[in-house]
């Protein structure tokens, strides 16, 4: 199914051949899950004094105040106990009610003014281990309930000081109500809560802000979120950013074999391969890889093979892993109904992180 030998008239330039993602079928223990509820690689090094503040958006400077505070206020104990607890509390005496006011924080702002910078500077700041601190794009932590089990995961996060949650699904009902729940339980053990959203379908045209979208679709726990808004421009209002002219099949399959650590593969049977593989191990389906090469890079057929592409660039993009294609340019996967529906934001993302991740794999191509 994969693209992984040479090109006809070509020759291997390395001892072994590149890898090839369709050959991977990689099984993610739950364990991993968890402990990989951190901030992804390209966040690793963000700090609060790393945000730089547009001088003409004042509310910038100030998110970064307020959230600087938040993570001093959840230094010292557990708010309900130091340490680990028995699930629901079995097992010991009663806990303490949990502070009053906000235990949570929404970063409330368009797309492209850095709220996934100030989630993970807020997780960096949180004076706790790393093991009682999360973060993780909502698609992940639905995953975790999918692997561990609604109660399992209620227990394995209540011990925690903080959950960070990127990129809130207001547009999947279920999920929404499902996490909502789970917040719940994990506010009623006092975990410290943060997260940003994406834009409820319908709404794309309305404004740039989401934060009475997402207090409304938590229900009952609005009153435990202070919003804060980031002013900035809206990538929505950029337009597409121009992505580099593919390159030829020749080009992409000599440097797959030139380049170590490198995959390569017919986009089509990629496609294919990822709806048989959960979008949780995506992920681990890039483990290893210093470069993805794609032949044959044409728009996606349809919608659920559109959004399982959204995840694999996400997971590309946080691993800074680069993209060298042939075909047509990244800016001509999704089709113009794709563009104008209600996951219109999540493939402008893809479009973004993929052009981005192709310019990086300029350098894998002699010149």
């Amino acid at each position: 199914m994969s693209s992984s030998t040479a090109a006809p008239g070509s020759s291997p330039l390395t001892d072994a051949g590149p890898q090839s993602l369709c050959a991977r079928e990689p099984h993610v223990p739950a364990d991993r899950l968890v402990a990989e509820m951190v901030p992804p690689p390209r966040f690793d090094s963000v700090r609060f004094a790393t945000y730089i503040p547009d001088p003409n958006q004042p509310s910038q400077t100030e998110a970064v105040r307020v959230l600087d505070g938040f993570a001093a206020g959840l230094g010292g104990a557990h708010a309900v106990g130091g340490g680990k607890r028995g699930f629901f509390g079995f097992g010991r005496a009663k806990a303490p009610k949990t502070p009053a006011g906000p235990r949570g924080v929404y970063l409330d702002g368009g797309y492209g003014v850095g709220k996934t910078h100030l989630l993970a500077s807020l997780w960096h700041a949180t004076p706790a281990e790393p093991s009682l601190k999360a973060f993780g794009t909502f698609v992940e932590l639905t995953n975790l309930v999918g692997a561990l089990g609604f109660q399992q995961t209620v227990q394995t996060l209540s011990g925690h000081r903080l959950l960070c949650i990127d990129e809130f699904e207001l547009d999947d009902p279920g999920d929404t109500v499902l996490v909502s729940t789970l917040l719940g339980k994990l506010v009623e053990a006092g975990v410290a809560l943060a997260a940003t959203s994406n834009t409820l379908p319908g709404k794309l045209g309305e404004g740039r802000f989401a934060a009475a979208d997402f207090l409304r679709e938590i229900q009952g726990l609005s009153a435990h979120f202070r919003a804060l808004r980031i002013d900035g421009e809206d990538y929505r209002h950029r337009g597409l950013p121009e992505a580099p002219a593919p390159y030829s099949d020749e080009q992409v399959t000599k440097a797959a074999y030139a380049t170590a650590d490198a995959s390569l593969d017919d986009f089509p049977h990629l496609l294919d391969h990822l709806a048989k593989v959960h979008p949780s191990r995506y992920g681990a389906l890039t483990d290893g890889l210093k470069a993805v090469c794609l032949t044959d890079v044409r728009p996606v057929p349809d919608q659920s093979t559109a959004l399982r592409l959204v995840v694999l660039a996400d997971r590309l993009y946080d691993r800074e892993v680069p993209v060298l294609a042939s075909g047509v340019p990244f800016d001509q996967l999704f089709s113009e109904e794709m563009l104008n529906g209600g996951y219109r934001k999540k493939y402008f993302r893809a479009i973004s992180r993929l052009t981005a991740l192709a310019r990086d794999a300029k350098g894998l191509v002699s010149s």
